[in-house]
């Protein structure tokens, strides 16, 4: 029996650690390696395709890919992984498009001044340089790099609970 009460922070505090954490999301290591994952998951799972049609055990790539990434143990044996290879390979294609096209929209709002036709006057935030660059950077920027980890989570929990329907 735990004999130290612990108190959870009072209203202001909750509201402060979770902006602190949402903050943060961006910057740690697991959400890099989601984000590794996401994309990597495409070109095995392309790979593994015709290797498992052909009868090799490609479902043991497909576990390290997630235990090395993820950190997530699916147990099973030698299978050849070719139905979870199939089943995944439009999930991968779309987690990889979002995860590429989501983190791609923050180096490019942020550098907005840097782009071919960065016109003010037709912007958002326009008719002024300064604000169209503050619009672009503070919703474009900002928005998705605090926007993003929450995608790759949904995206890479999608494709982990396939996996492990289809390699357990």
């Amino acid at each position: 029996m735990d004999l130290v009460r612990r108190r959870r922070p009072v209203g202001r505090d909750v509201a402060a650690v979770w902006v602190w954490r949402l903050v943060r999301e961006p910057f740690t290591a697991q959400t890099w390696r989601r984000t590794a994952y996401a994309v990597a998951a495409l070109p095995v799972g392309a790979v593994c395709v015709p290797l498992a049609a052909a009868g090799l055990p490609t479902g043991r790539w497909q576990r390290g890919l997630a235990r090395r990434l993820l950190g997530a143990e699916i147990p099973g044996g030698p299978r050849t992984g070719l139905v979870h290879a199939l089943v995944a390979l439009p999930l991968n294609l779309i987690s990889a498009l979002v995860t590429l096209y989501g983190w791609s929209i923050v180096p490019m709002n942020l550098g907005w001044p840097l782009r071919a036709g960065g016109d003010p006057a037709g912007a958002w935030g326009g008719p002024t340089f300064a604000g169209a660059w503050a619009f672009h950077a503070i919703v474009g920027g900002l928005g998705f790099l605090l926007l993003m980890p929450c995608v790759v989570r949904a995206l890479t929990g999608l494709q982990l609970r396939w996996a492990r329907t289809a390699l357990a």
